[in-house]
């Protein structure tokens, strides 16, 4: 039978895109989002009917129940969790408020009622793993009856370029449970999906040569940036992305600048070209320089106030990714040289803006890492736990 799933915190329709893409026959039959850019951006390419503008806080088990879903698919707001907020304060965070309504109030009424989903999969960002509402999750789905497997897992791990570890959680309504997960190991937080590689270990971490590998994986199953960029422009000189001067002569020296020949980039946060420190990396699209060579001199030039130190920079061509170019990264468009497998189309509306689209990315999800892992919840149904 067909998988009828809900996305809750739905953004711009990476869960539904991830389930979409992947083996299951299954269909997102309603979405919930309170951000109304988010849903203006989700009807316009899944369709009006699917999403609902709405606080999750106001959702009830009967109208969930009466949807009849199989599946949950859930990426609530990261902010009580992520390490970029210093005030970050888990479960006593207002914005962990509507998630967890969902699991210790909504949820177990739907258990009473024998309507409440079979699976679900849950992302966050790295850092959840050690929160308080995470071991109020747990406690959660012990009550209720369902296996759950947890995992840590980065899209590096799948060939992309993008470090943006994440994690995870996949939960099985009892006795269903996991493929290649013995039962000693059944508590652990994975860093790969069971059954498929290695764990993920980063390489700057290790001693040796940084050359060998990413991130655990061979330099060459990463795929470069470059095939990830727009086709160039005309004037690359004056392309709409490039960094602005005011921007270089304060916080440059704070970018991760990175080539297109490069096989790693930083996690893209919703803070993208607001931030200029750990919100994504800048691309430097003169690949014949030395970074730090004219970064030097620049900063020499600039501390011994020469007029338009700023322009010694211009050699290096630095500019931003479009918001094409991160929606490739987030495997919501095929990269360059995959254009013609899968669907290419994600529409924009006119009146969201350029730093809009930017924070609807950052708040989405790496829909290749979902889509696995779609495939490895549903592929098998009756395996039980502790079975090879």
């Amino acid at each position: 039978m067909p998988v009828r799933a809900l996305e809750f915190y739905s953004g711009i329709g990476g869960l539904h895109r991830a389930l979409k893409g992947s083996s299951a026959d299954g269909q997102v039959i309603r979405a919930f989002d309170w951000d109304q850019n988010a849903c203006k951006v989700y009807s316009l390419n899944y369709g009006e009917d699917v999403v609902h503008k709405v606080d999750i806080t106001t959702l009830d088990p009967d109208a969930l129940a009466a949807y009849e879903a199989d599946l949950w698919l859930m990426s609530p707001s990261c902010q009580p969790y992520t390490v970029l907020n210093p005030l970050a304060k888990g479960a006593e965070d207002p914005r962990a408020k509507s998630f967890i309504h969902i699991i210790e109030n909504v949820l177990p009424q739907m258990v009473s009622s024998n309507t409440h989903p079979r699976r679900m999969l849950i992302e966050n960002v790295a850092g959840f793993e050690t929160s308080s509402t995470r071991q109020r999750l747990l406690v959660a789905f012990s009550t209720y009856g369902y296996n759950v497997l947890e995992l840590l897992l980065t899209p590096l791990q799948f060939g992309i370029p993008n470090s943006r570890l994440r994690y995870y959680l996949l939960a099985n309504l009892k006795p269903m449970s996991f493929p290649h997960v013995p039962q000693d190991l059944a508590q652990t937080v994975w860093r790969h999906i069971p059954g498929r590689s290695a764990d993920w270990t980063d390489s700057r971490l290790r001693p040796g040569s940084q050359e060998e590998a990413v991130d655990g994986q061979a330099v060459n199953s990463i795929a470069e940036i470059r095939q990830y960029l727009d086709r160039p422009l005309e004037n690359e000189w004056q392309h709409p992305c490039t960094v602005p001067d005011r921007v270089l002569e304060k916080w440059g020296r704070l970018f991760d600048i990175i080539l297109p020949s490069a096989r790693r980039s930083c996690c893209f946060t919703r803070g993208y070209s607001k931030m200029a420190e750990r919100s994504g990396s800048v691309l430097q699209m003169n690949e014949e320089l030395d970074t730090t060579s004219v970064f030097d001199h620049f900063l020499a030039a600039q501390a011994g106030g020469q007029a338009y130190a700023v322009r010694i920079l211009d050699c290096l061509r630095l500019r931003y990714f479009t918001p094409t170019e991160l929606l490739r990264i987030f495997c919501f468009l095929p990269s360059i040289n995959n254009e013609s497998e899968g669907e290419a189309d994600f529409r924009w509306p006119e009146d969201v803006s350029t730093k809009a689209q930017y924070r609807l990315i950052g708040n989405s999800v790496n829909v290749r890492v979902v889509t696995e892992l779609i495939n490895y919840l549903l592929s098998n149904s009756r395996h039980c736990i502790g079975v090879e």
